[in-house]
């Protein structure tokens, strides 16, 4: 198999407004969340929900949130998150015109890890044909 890298490397958010935090003090490790209402993603394929990651000076953590509200896609919960609904983990690409604006707070930054972006695989074949070579260059990842 070969694989090619398509997208760059992917790190979490964790925001909310300034506003919720005014009414519930920040999370300062992801323990706190527990006191949070927090914005949930359901996973299409198996019917799970994601359990937010963290990682902190080698220790990795994963934390079960509890909240009213479950989507399958970050839109709705970015969206849901800029509403003022509560606290999301949402890919810190989407949240950062926000964050900069001012209309979402990042927390819990230092614990958020980076995951490896997206890649394609495919078999190695001696013969692929040129349409297909022409797709695996367009989607090729330069940084």
């Amino acid at each position: 198999m070969i694989a090619v890298r398509i997208a760059p490397d992917l790190r979490m958010a964790v925001v909310a407004t300034p506003t919720y935090f005014s009414m519930r003090p920040p999370p300062k490790i992801p323990q706190d969340l527990a006191a949070h209402d927090c914005i949930n993603l359901r996973f299409l394929t198996k019917g799970d929900i994601y359990a937010w990651e963290f990682e902190k000076e080698g220790h990795e953590l994963k934390v079960h949130v509890q909240g009213q509200l479950v989507f399958n896609s970050g839109t709705p919960i970015l969206k849901a998150a800029l509403a003022g609904f509560g606290v999301a983990c949402v890919p810190e690409d989407m949240a950062q015109e926000y964050i900069a604006e001012g209309h979402l707070q990042r927390v819990l930054e230092d614990w958020c890890p980076t995951f490896q972006g997206y890649h394609i695989y495919y078999a190695s074949r001696r013969q692929s044909s040129p349409a297909f070579a022409l797709l695996i260059n367009a989607l090729r990842y330069r940084s």
